[in-house]
């Protein structure tokens, strides 16, 4: 007997008692309906969690270029210490890097809110236009019409603490180390961008098309990021976002529209926000007072092959501590620094960067972030750990809420399973006495018994797909229904119709030809 004959006669059986049947799947589909709903709230909740962790920076780790302490045992401090002394010089370094520009006339009208960039004529880039033809990086012959790899990137001459030493290289090498989810090149810069007659000064960001990912907190309110497609072609395209794009374009969408950064053309393909009633955008925030354009194209713009920074996130954050060890000792190795040398690149994690920026007198700062490395271990891998202990805590009990309905569902199968035995005995002996083995008979009951399950696991899947709509609409819970929920779903439901009609269908091969012909 084939499948599809062993289908067929399940079905036209099941059809003769239409209420027991129904009554059966009802109990199916209750079991699969929970367990697809059980899926969706626990994958829901832990992706919510996962979220909040990530967009609040504690999986994140910073690559700077250049650094301004020694090579010691043990941080001590010696960061926020280096820094202290050394605060005194860097005005110097700036003069001196003023003093590496271009001289520029201005015309006597000129103020502070018209003077624009050092391009005297624009260069007609399109965004499938590779940028070619530009001169060496730091050649001190030429007349740039843009900030110099010097200017950009810091004299190499000035020591380790603005030394531009980390290159894209680095970055694709950082992207093997076990742990490391998402990687982003970065180059920044103050620039003038101008849409029509509207101009306005912010900031720039040359990133890597992984960045959306690692700034979790961002939602796009108009268009969409940058493409791996465009970063390759050094396609000069940009993001603004959101407070930019409103001082360049007031409420309309600028997607499609055209800016102008150092007077070379760029199209907007997309506006970023923020989507954490944490992050409001608002000037001079770094993040959506900015724009955001790739790498590739400011590398080639400005002629430039070295970075700003390299921003990372740990794929969990118990494991930021030994993510950031691993980052120090690849590039380390890469650069070629001696055991006793200083590295010339800085990694830190958000901790750091937030005890840096908080303003802290220098004795405190030195104390406290001579034990952030200690408090980043600790603190992120018991949190990581009581994540990871939450997320199974409520998974497992989830989970045994499902089996039992399962469990109930199944029973009931097999219940109306020897129930059918039993007054199909007679029937089975005719089946028997006309030519029909055991097997055959013992895969007509389990075909019943599959197709019950199926049935009710389809109806279930619908059934807690629209359960899990209506609690993430009425309770504001997180759910997420996958397609590999469902698949788990429509397996589990197949695999409890052949684990209780297994045994109904065994008793049906059992019985005795005679016995059954006998049997009234």
């Amino acid at each position: 007997m084939t499948v599809g004959s062993s289908l067929t006669i399940a079905l036209r059986a099941l059809s003769r008692n239409k209420l027991q049947t129904a009554l059966t799947t009802i109990g199916m589909t209750i079991g699969v309906a929970t367990v697809l709903t059980m899926i969706a709230l626990g994958t829901g909740a832990e992706a919510a969690i996962e979220q909040q962790v990530r967009a609040a920076g504690m999986n994140l780790i910073v690559v700077t270029a250049g650094n301004y302490k020694t090579k010691t045992e043990d941080d001590g401090g010696g960061v926020v210490d280096h820094q202290a002394r050394l605060e005194p010089f860097r005005d110097l370094g700036r003069v001196r890097l003023q003093a590496d520009r271009p001289r520029v006339r201005l015309k006597p009208d000129t103020t502070a809110e018209n003077v624009s960039d050092f391009s005297p004529q624009p260069l007609a880039l399109r965004p499938d236009v590779v940028l070619t033809g530009f001169h060496p990086e730091d050649d001190p012959m030429e007349k740039h019409d843009h900030p110099t790899a010097r200017q950009r990137l810091g004299d190499t001459e000035a020591g380790l603490g603005a030394a531009a030493t980390l290159t894209p290289a680095d970055a694709d090498a950082i992207r093997q180390l076990r742990g490391v989810q998402f990687v982003s090149e970065g180059i920044h810069e103050n620039v003038h961008a101008t849409a029509g007659d509207k101009r306005w000064f912010t900031r720039l960001h040359g990133g890597d098309v992984e960045l959306p990912s690692i700034r979790r907190s961002w939602t796009f309110t108009a268009g969409r990021f940058f493409s791996a497609r465009e970063q390759a072609r050094l396609a000069p395209v940009a993001v603004l976002g959101a407070f930019a794009a409103e001082k360049l374009f007031g409420t309309a969408n600028p997607v499609g529209q055209q800016i102008l950064l150092w007077k070379q053309p760029f199209q907007v393909v997309g506006v970023v926000g923020s989507g954490s009633w944490m992050v409001a955008p608002s000037a001079g925030d770094d993040q959506f007072d900015a724009v955001y354009v790739p790498f590739t194209t400011i590398h080639k713009l400005l002629n430039l092959s070295k970075l700003n920074d390299i921003t990372i996130t740990a794929a969990s954050t118990g494991e930021v501590s030994r993510v950031s060890k691993d980052v120090t000792e690849l590039l380390r190795a890469r650069h070629g620094i001696g055991m006793k040398d200083p590295d010339d690149f800085t990694v830190a994690t958000q901790a750091r960067q937030s005890l840096a920026r908080g303003g802290l007198r220098p004795d405190v700062a030195r104390a406290v972030v001579g034990n952030v490395g200690g408090l980043e271990k600790v603190t992120l891998e018991q949190l990581g750990r009581t994540l990871d202990r939450a997320t199974k805590t409520m998974t497992a009990l989830l989970g045994s809420i499902a089996a039992v309905s399962l469990i109930v569902g199944g029973i009931g199968i097999m219940n109306i399973m020897l129930l059918s035995v039993t007054e199909r005995t007679r029937e089975i002996g005719i089946r028997r006495a006309v030519g029909a083995r055991a097997g055959d008979v013992l895969r007509q009951f389990l075909a019943e018994a599959i197709a019950l399950s199926v049935i009710g696991g389809v109806a279930g899947i619908a059934l807690g797909a629209v359960a899990s709509g209506v609690i993430a609409q009425m309770l504001k819970w997180s759910t997420s229904v996958s397609p590999a929920s469902i698949a788990l779903s429509f397996a589990v439901a197949a695999a409890v119709g052949v684990f209780f009609g297994y045994y109904p269908a065994r008793q049906a091969s059992r019985l005795d030809p005679i016995d059954s012909l006998r049997y009234e």
